[in-house]
């Protein structure tokens, strides 16, 4: 198992973050995408792997660059993306874990509309469910939570995921490649855990019409 964290300016909580999944899985991946504050230095203190991104190039980037140092293992047959700031929890990779293993499924996607989203702003829960709207459009395949950064997938979908864009837009592109390819999916519920900290991160309405507007453009170029 890898377990891929990309990492922005993270330094306050990324330690805790990555002794939580270390605590379980081993082998953890971070790619520091160009943070200008202390996150290498933390990120050093841990038996994580570091990858440094000279520069900030977003967070689908640092997903590839994560995935593809996974795949340099050929002992490696799952892939975990982990957010660094904390919402996620290591319980509902484990649960995941289980239901890949049955191997039915080629990826495996965490739903909080299935499970919980604790101290969800509302606002956030607006953009997200026009997110899931939008994207099940575009995707063809049918889903309660479409930009949930919670995800684990078998070494043959790794293999062929390569991700084009840098940004927010990679987890609808995740989601259109699940569809164009016929891979077997299944969401579960999983839980996010909203505070202050995390709630002056993540997706802006600003950044949602970014998403929209590269996956248009993606559609109309294929």
């Amino acid at each position: 198992m890898c377990v891929v964290i990309p990492v922005w300016n993270e330094g306050k909580v990324i330690r805790k973050t990555i002794n939580d999944v270390l605590k379980i899985y081993p082998f953890v991946v971070c790619v520091n995408d160009g943070s200008t504050d202390n996150t290498a230095a933390e990120i050093l203190k841990t038996k994580a792997v570091l990858i440094n991104h000279p520069l900030n190039m977003r967070q689908g980037s640092a997903l590839q660059t994560g995935i593809e140092y996974g795949l340099q293992f050929t002992s490696v047959e799952y892939f975990v993306t982990f957010d660094a700031d904390g919402q996620h929890q290591i319980s509902d990779v484990v649960a995941m874990h289980k239901v890949l293993n049955k191997g039915q499924h080629d990826i495996v996607l965490g739903s909080r509309f299935l499970g919980k989203s604790i101290n969800m702003p509302r606002i956030k829960k607006i953009l997200f469910k026009a997110a899931v709207l939008f994207t099940n459009i575009f995707s063809g395949i049918k889903l309660t939570d479409t930009h949930n950064g919670l995800r684990m997938f078998n070494r043959r979908f790794a293999e062929n995921l390569n991700l084009i864009f840098p940004g927010m837009a990679h987890a609808s592109e995740i989601l259109d490649k699940v569809g164009r390819g016929k891979w077997r999916y299944k969401e579960v519920p999983v839980t996010i855990h909203y505070n202050d900290y995390t709630n002056t991160k993540g997706q802006s309405v600003l950044n949602m019409i970014n998403v929209v507007s590269d996956l248009l453009l993606s559609r109309v170029s294929r």
